[in-house]
């Protein structure tokens, strides 16, 4: 027996359950439009929020960076590897914030691996949002202590496990916006609750960072809770464009993290052109909330569209559009069909979202123009029709 035959059984089985991922290929900037798999074709599915994937002032800040710094800081942080640069982003990123300091990482995944694991010993407690994306979930993982999950969005779930398993320290941890649904968490109960237990607060706000709050500095800012949420954890690769992550809070706990957080520890610092773009990204959000309205126009449009002609959106409360299927085999024939009609919308199916729950997620830009919703909502009208979604 061939001791691989394994993976191609599970091959098998994906393919049969229409769960098989077949990455397409991108040829062409991140923009509004894209050329994919050698078709031109209105992306709808990036999480270039802003636009600023491929923003002039963030390559011409790259290129400035590889002229001064070179291509790779050759290094991890703690050793050779903290430049400059990297000091500046964090300091630029604490003013945004309205935090004492951050730290940056390699990616918002992570960073979530860094903070997790250090926070909580052998007889500590996670309480986690049932919910909650992959990076978290690993990064409860790779800790000590016992990781209990909460209802969906639910305060009263969490105040009722903190109950049951409140000995030791104890960790509430939730993602801002939720990256399948589009919701957000109910962070003013989430923190009342942590305060009445004395738990620290956490949130992962991957796609709340540069979309909700004054200038997009995320949830905290959106409900006014500064100074409330203890811990927050963003990535560089979403609506900043770039790639990278980085965590916010006190001095103190970011001081912790450069002795404790084996990311910082052990892994090569990101790179100065890297860096630089998210520099920029930073500078830009300080000075304008102009990119940040536009995504706020386009989404309100394309909902309020889709919705009237019927399309289940699920609970989305964001520019993350769930437009809702059920059956993951039904959804990634719908994405064939839309990539036909020149709309690149990726399918999601188990396990990223639970069975019975699959979806086409739409991902709106600043980029979008209202001619490319308009050809947009056309083709999901056309295609769901002819599907029997609508």
């Amino acid at each position: 027996m061939n001791k691989f035959s394994f993976m191609q059984e599970e091959l098998h089985r994906l393919e049969n359950e229409g769960l098989r991922i077949y990455p397409r290929t991108i040829e062409s900037p991140q923009g509004a439009w894209l050329t994919v798999d050698g078709r031109k074709v209105l992306n709808m599915c990036s999480n270039n929020y802003l636009g600023f994937g491929n923003h002039p002032r963030l390559r011409a800040a790259a290129r400035q960076a590889i002229e001064e710094y070179g291509v790779g800081p050759t290094a991890v942080r703690s050793i050779a590897g903290t430049m400059r640069l990297h000091r500046q982003l964090e300091e630029r990123l604490a003013a945004f914030k309205k935090v004492e300091a951050t730290l940056s990482f390699q990616s918002g995944f992570t960073s979530n691996q860094a903070i997790i694991p250090i926070l909580v010993g052998d007889t500590d407690t996670i309480f986690s949002d049932e919910l909650n994306h992959a990076s978290i979930i690993d990064g409860c993982r790779l800790a000590r202590g016992k990781t209990i999950r909460y209802r969906h969005g639910d305060a009263t779930s969490l105040e009722s496990m903190i109950r049951q398993h409140g000995a030791g320290r104890k960790l509430i941890v939730t993602d801002g916006v939720f990256s399948m649904d589009g919701d957000l968490a109910p962070l003013p109960d989430i923190v009342e609750v942590a305060e009445r237990y004395e738990a620290i607060v956490m949130v992962d706000d991957a796609h709340g960072e540069g979309v909700i709050g004054s200038h997009g500095r995320g949830i905290a800012d959106h409900f006014g809770l500064h100074e409330r949420v203890d811990i927050e954890v963003g990535t560089l690769s979403k609506a900043f464009g770039v790639v990278g992550g980085y965590i916010a809070g006190s001095r103190l706990l970011v001081e912790f993290l450069q002795q404790k957080a084996r990311p910082f520890l052990f892994s090569s610092a990101a790179t100065p052109a890297d860096v630089a773009a998210c520099l920029a990204a930073v500078e830009i959000l300080e000075e304008s909330d102009e990119a940040v309205r536009q995504l706020w126009d386009n989404t309100d449009y394309f909902k309020n569209r889709m919705r009237g002609l019927g399309f289940d959106l699920g609970r989305s409360q964001t520019p993350i559009i769930p437009v809702m299927i059920g059956s993951a085999k039904e959804a990634s024939a719908i994405s064939r069909k839309l990539f036909q009609e020149g709309i690149f919308a990726m399918p999601i199916g188990f396990p990223t979202v639970p069975h019975g729950q699959a979806r086409i997620r739409v991902m709106i830009s600043a980029t979008h123009t209202r001619q490319d919703l308009d050809f947009a909502i056309e083709r999901f009208a056309q295609v769901g029709r002819d599907s029997v979604l609508i």
